[in-house]
């Protein structure tokens, strides 16, 4: 998933404390605030930041998240079962579910909701996740109109098989473009079914002021009993970040969406007072530099290896004030599979210097860095240079718009390197698989792909695709393992300089209750909104 990386995303794990440890109450109204405007509500089409979790809220899918953290559990499905070979998955659901219409949820929504999601007319940027399913390239070129793969036994029972065992299908299924949604909401409001949103979730939209406001209230039909525990939330569109930190600190806004504007960080953070309404938690968040292995000179790894160890990653930290902690592996580390024994390559001038030397280059050499030209990324870009410099590479800073920056990422004679800030790589759903294929494999080493090292190694690419067939729970520990060892090989080969993980940043009043995991939930981003209650 691609995000603004300095303005959010997916948020990760892992803060401290136990979920819920206080004893929520029911009740009240929370205030959250943004500056722009809602795109949609519709859940096959919503991708960004700010509609993630409220898209969320209002509809379901098969299987979801425990609250807080990347566990996957039951939802709509009462329970489910996976073949012997791994390629057929039957969900039974769960009896007396109502969308916010009042029907009850049968397994013929599903059926249709996941069509909905691949079929080329509905052009969602999430049709793609659902590949392995049978039927999914006959749908998407047009020769029919339903996925072969998913049946209906009964009203209750969903079938759906894939060409090949997958081990990620299970959070496929509980991400947003899964949501299950009733066909004559979507026919009745048509391409403005994402402003007039009708789901089963924990919350339905009461009201929407283009501009001004939304308003969701409680679902009091909601299966899963006790939540939400808020009876409605109040989100104020067209604040400005500043003025919603100020109205936040008096109580007039109890979540500020758009967290703490970068010139008031520290001020804000340094405050006793105002440090105590911050939430701090990981992000599944990677910002890294990317070296063209097809492009001389880093097509010879000496010098690959050179530029990770001629960087000064705890500087680069400094310069965003602190928000990151400093990386040495694709993999962040909320992210299962990431090794925390791995040390990756340390900061060495004179070990860079030599490393130039032996791979012919004793007085460096003249390259260009691509960055995009929003703050802070070109003074990112400058500390590279500079670091680069020390070591007589002497790298020429092309800052650009971020359309002309993904352009230029994956040409073959263009951006030996280039700074992901900004478009780093924030994980759709936590699995180290997602880090992989789009960014580092074969796959995305194409003209308009996100691989902009063009980076492809037909081994590891197999062991990739071994690793995604173990979906066996018994085979889970194994996979994971032969991942941690996928990505430390990568780092053998060199491809990226990882430079820091994103730490997520969420500021609510001293009247919100919750467990901090859910202000910097995983997969719902801001803010788990059905599980936070005022005191």
């Amino acid at each position: 998933m691609r995000r603004n990386a300095l303005s959010l995303a997916i948020a990760a794990t892992l803060f401290a404390g136990n979920l819920l440890a206080a004893e929520p109450k029911t009740g009240g109204e929370a205030v959250i605030t943004y500056q722009n405007d809602v795109a949609t509500l519709d859940p096959a089409i919503g991708y960004d930041w700010q509609n993630w979790s409220m898209i969320k809220s209002l509809f379901d899918r098969l299987v979801d998240y425990k609250p807080g953290t990347t566990e996957l559990i039951p939802s709509l499905a009462e329970q489910y079962t996976v073949s012997d070979d791994g390629t057929e998955y039957t969900f039974t659901l769960k009896k007396g579910v109502k969308f916010h219409n009042g029907r009850e949820l049968k397994a013929s929504d599903v059926k249709y909701s996941l069509e909905r999601a691949v079929n080329p007319k509905t052009q969602s940027p999430g049709a793609g996740f659902f590949s392995s399913i049978q039927g999914y390239e006959d749908m998407t070129s047009g020769k029919s109109q339903t996925l072969s793969g998913v049946t209906t036994p009964d009203e209750y029972t969903v079938k759906i098989k894939l060409n090949q065992p997958n081990a990620t299908f299970l959070h496929i299924m509980a991400i947003n473009f899964a949501s299950v949604v009733p066909k004559e909401a979507v026919e009745q409001w048509g391409a403005d079914f994402g402003k007039h949103p009708v789901g089963s979730g924990a919350f339905e939209l009461a009201e929407w002021k283009l501009g001004q406001q939304l308003v969701f209230k409680k679902n009091p039909n909601y299966f899963h009993a006790g939540v939400p525990y808020l009876d409605s939330i109040k989100f104020e569109i067209g604040q400005d970040p500043t003025v919603s930190l100020m109205r936040l600190q008096k109580g007039e806004v109890d979540i500020a969406g758009d967290g703490v504007p970068p010139a008031q960080f520290l001020q804000f953070k340094n405050n006793p007072q105002q440090k105590e309404l911050m939430v701090i938690g990981d992000q599944l968040q990677t910002g890294y530099l990317t070296l063209k292995t097809t492009l001389p000179p880093f097509d010879k790894l000496e010098v690959r290896k050179a530029v990770n160890m001629a960087i000064s990653k705890d500087r680069i930290v400094r310069i965003i004030n602190g928000r990151a902690k400093p990386a040495n592996q694709p993999l962040p580390p909320a992210m299962p599979g990431y090794d925390a024994a791995f040390k990756g390559y340390a900061y060495d001038v004179e070990g860079a210097k030599k490393l130039l030397a032996d791979a012919g280059f004793p007085n460096g050499f003249d390259t260009e860095l691509y960055v995009m030209n929003t703050d802070p990324q070109p003074r990112i870009a400058q500390s590279i240079q500079q670091d680069l410099a020390k070591v007589g590479i002497r790298a020429q800073i092309k800052s650009l718009a971020q359309a002309n920056v993904i352009a230029a990422g994956s040409e073959k004679d263009k951006a030996p390197m280039v700074w992901s800030g900004g478009m780093a790589w924030i994980a759709d759903f936590p699995d180290p698989s997602n880090f992989y294929g789009p960014i580092l494999g074969c796959e995305g080493a194409v003209a308009g792909g996100w691989n902009w090292a063009l980076y492809c190694n037909k081994a590891l690419d197999a062991e990739a695709k071994r690793a995604d067939s173990m979906a066996k729970p018994e085979q889970q520990a194994e996979r994971i393992a032969l991942w941690k060892k996928i990505f430390t090989d990568v780092m053998a080969d060199a491809p990226w300089v990882p430079i820091f993980n994103e730490q997520r940043f969420t500021v609510r009043s001293a009247r919100m209750g919750g467990d901090d995991a859910l202000y910097v939930d995983p997969v719902h981003v801001p803010v788990n909104y059905d599980y936070i209650w005022v005191k």
